[in-house]
């Protein structure tokens, strides 16, 4: 059924229109009003129909832009602006053709506040939490040298290796952890459920049950309690708030950070993930033409590791002050010693963005074979971990039967 939609156009010499017409849908307006050569800057639905939706929202979903969203928004807006369409109607474009709810609305409402005056970059950084400051600075960069579609390219590709340094955290961690889950949940229901069946039993055979059983009949006694219940069930929902107001404090989150970068076996893939985020965005950065200080200012902001965080602040004051970067880098063990000579010869030879996409791509290659190994020393560690508490759960339960046994014998 067809709708009545208001709309405001730019025309080919860049005067204001406004209108109205009828269309089965948003999208079809946006496609009618280009095809008489308008560029659309709002549709809304007037009339009885503005504001009954039939759009189904589950609160929880499609509020939040992913990474992955920002990559395809830039790489396809770059190819727009190199294209020769002008910022607003390629922003107009894009809005229309993102997927993302959330991510369409604030298109929208920047292009409206570049129409009105504001740079890209002055209004890309009212939105925050879907721009990050990396994102606003380069873009400013780009507008600054005249070179926004290039700039835009890099943002994207360095958007793209994070989405892909992300996912390799995911395979490291996934399995470890619904193993880690599945053993709680089954020893959680061998106690509640299984164990009890066993309690009569064992009264009947009478005599002293042997020290696995008894242990075992006393955490299952405890577990089915109220108690034990309620830390059985509230315990891993209280842990997870308590992480989360661990990590809602700056001290707390330190701590955190610098634990994990030394917790064994996972540490030195924390360790090598960090660094790969800290030399890909001061490397992008720095090749945008961002200044050095402002550079190190926005990559302590986004490498997500306070140990390294707060080293990149302290290197940040000694560049002020007139070292090279190398130097104060070289104080802190974070930063190895690799890193800190391949930054050195950077400075020297004038190429350190160059150099820091070098050890970008060469922590990605060992952050990949990091977790192919821990991957493969993971999974029958853990296999191992389950049958082993499965199994002597199951043999204590069988220990009073076979002593029976032998008795008879």
């Amino acid at each position: 059924m067809a709708s009545t939609y208001s709309y405001q156009v730019r025309d080919r010499a860049g005067k204001l229109i406004s209108g109205e017409l009828e269309a089965e849908s948003q999208g079809a307006v946006a496609q009618k009003l280009r095809q008489m050569g308008f560029a659309p800057i709002k549709i809304e639905e007037s009339g009885a129909g503005k504001g009954m939706s039939t759009e189904l929202k589950i609160p929880g979903f499609g509020g939040k832009v992913k990474l992955k969203d920002l990559a395809i928004f830039s790489r396809q807006f770059a190819t727009m602006i190199n294209s020769g369409l002008s910022l607003l109607r390629a922003m107009m474009i894009l809005a229309d053709q993102t997927e993302n709810p959330k991510l369409q609305e604030v298109i929208k409402v920047i292009a409206s506040d570049v129409e009105s005056g504001k740079s890209l970059s002055a209004a890309l950084a009212e939105h925050e939490k879907v721009f990050p400051k990396l994102y606003v600075a380069m873009v400013r960069a780009g507008e600054t040298a005249g070179m926004l579609d290039k700039v835009l390219i890099n943002v994207a590709e360095s958007l793209e290796a994070d989405v892909k340094l992300r996912g390799k955290i995911k395979a490291a961690m996934t399995y470890p952890v619904i193993v880690f889950v599945l053993a709680i949940l089954l020893t959680g229901v061998m106690l509640i459920f299984i164990v009890p069946v066993f309690v009569a039993m064992f009264e009947d055979l009478g005599g002293d049950l042997p020290l696995p059983t008894a242990i075992l009949m006393g955490a299952s006694n405890f577990l089915t309690s109220p108690i034990g219940l309620l830390i059985f069930i509230g315990g891993p929902i209280g842990a997870f708030q308590v992480l989360k107001l661990v990590r809602a404090n700056p001290q707390g989150r330190y701590a955190l950070d610098k634990f994990k970068l030394r917790v064994p076996v996972f540490g030195d893939l924390f360790h090598k993930i960090a660094l790969t985020r800290f030399s890909r965005n001061l490397g992008t950065l720095l090749k945008a033409g961002v200044p050095i200080l402002q550079a190190l200012e926005i990559t302590s902001d986004t490498v997500n590791n306070g140990e390294i965080a707060k080293a990149l602040n302290e290197v940040r004051d000694s560049v002020r002050e007139g070292e090279s970067m190398a130097v104060p880098l070289g104080r802190y063990e974070v930063f190895p010693p690799m890193t800190v000579q391949m930054i050195a010869v950077g400075e020297e030879t004038g190429a350190i963005d160059t150099m820091l996409e070098k050890i970008a791509e060469f922590y990605d290659q060992e952050v990949e074979s990091t977790t192919e190994s821990l991957t493969a020393l993971m999974e029958p560690l853990m296999i191992a971990v389950l049958g082993g508490i499965v199994g002597s759960m199951v043999i204590a339960l069988y220990m009073p039967i076979f002593k029976v046994m032998e008795l008879v014998q």
